[in-house]
């Protein structure tokens, strides 16, 4: 498959590269065993990625639960099943598992889904959710989970109250932990995080200067993309001494449920905490008229942008493909564009990135009085 194409053909496909496969732990500043086997060098990438988080709930050994891995493998579709976890994982297994028959109810520790993205798009998502028969339930706090006839029983409270949610399944999608314990980082030393993932710099570089770290092992953002990317940064500053760094405001993400969630630079409330005088427009899809057209107008857009400048800070949508209309912004952010930069632009009408056109034009315009093509 593409793991295969994509990464041990690729190996192969590099004569100067050794690969041992194993367990790595360094025994000294210098040196790496590998099951047995010492490994000498100057200078270490390390990118030993992360594992699903186990939450530390009291009886959740005692129950048979699912993460990400195993809920892909399973033979037969579940009845019902728990979803604990409200991001970007939990909701799309949530929706996944709904959309083949499986009551799904889930529960999230925060006050509302995806808490990183902006409110409106939470909110709009989880109506979306919820209008197909997801249960959801914000606020929880675990107190215990047991087993019984065969079902999963969670216990919970929501506001003071004392809830059960059972199912046939156990889904954790609490997050992941980055896969530290047992490299033996303290013998470098390089250092950690609270949450232990590495400590680096916007050079990849650790607290140690001859060893480097990238990937989900560094922590948020965990995406595969910009993982890719800061290994490169750090193979290039280790081999060649180049100085990279990784800029991660124009990093974008992306939730696969349906309507998607795209999201590129900052929040309306990271804009304010870092200083900014910030505007912001929000436009429903039911304004796109290629929306209209395949008759799916669910979601919205909204531009955060510098009051003063113009400048977009950060664009977030919750629309079906987002994550294809995305990059428009993202080169706005990275390039430092301004909202009237977008509205010079000629869109091809009728496209869903037009969104992203009219969001900034209505910074300027009533859009419900513009002719065809946002102008």
């Amino acid at each position: 498959g593409l793991r295969k194409e994509k990464y041990s053909d690729v190996l192969r496909s590099l004569p100067s590269t050794k690969l041992f496969r194993g367990n790595a732990r360094f025994v000294s500043k210098t040196r790496v065993k590998v099951d047995g086997i010492n490994v000498d060098g100057k200078k270490f990438v390390v990118a030993t990625g992360s594992s699903p988080r186990i939450p530390s709930i009291p009886g959740i050994e005692n129950v048979g639960y699912l993460t990400n891995v195993e809920a892909l493998s399973l033979k037969n579709k579940p009845a019902s099943m728990v979803v604990l976890g409200g991001r970007a994982l939990g909701l799309e297994f949530a929706q996944m598992f709904s959309h083949m028959g499986t009551r799904v109810t889930l529960l999230q520790r925060s006050d509302r889904i995806i808490p990183k993205e902006e409110p409106e798009i939470s909110e709009a998502l989880r109506q979306y959710l919820e209008s197909e028969g997801i249960e959801i339930k914000t606020g929880v706090h675990v107190k215990r989970v047991y087993q019984t006839k065969g079902e999963k029983v969670i216990v919970a409270t929501v506001k003071g109250r004392e809830i059960e949610a059972r199912g046939d399944e156990l889904l954790l999608a609490t997050g992941r932990d980055p896969n530290t314990n047992l490299l033996g980082l303290e013998i470098v030393p390089v250092g950690l995080r609270k949450d232990g993932a590495v400590k680096v710099n916007l050079e990849m570089r650790t607290t140690a200067p001859h060893v480097w770290a990238a990937g989900d092992v560094i922590g948020e953002p965990m995406l595969e993309t910009i993982a890719a990317k800061e290994g490169a940064a750090a193979a290039e500053n280790a081999l060649l001494g180049t100085h990279r760094k990784i800029d991660f405001l124009p990093v974008p993400r992306a939730i696969f449920t349906s309507p998607q969630v795209a999201s590129v630079g900052l929040t309306e409330k990271q804009a304010h905490e870092e200083g900014y005088e910030c505007t912001c427009r929000t436009i429903p899809m039911s304004k796109v008229p290629k929306a209209i057209v395949i008759r799916d107008t669910r979601g919205l857009v909204k531009m955060v942008a510098d009051a003063s400048t113009g400048r977009i800070l950060g664009v977030h949508i919750l629309a079906d493909n987002a994550a294809d209309i995305i990059h428009e912004a993202v080169l706005a952010v990275k390039h430092k564009l301004t909202i009237d930069d977008i509205i010079d632009t000629v869109h091809v009408f009728p496209t869903m990135t037009e969104a992203i056109k009219l969001a900034a034009t209505s910074f300027r315009k009533d859009i419900d009085q513009l002719s065809c093509c946002a102008e």
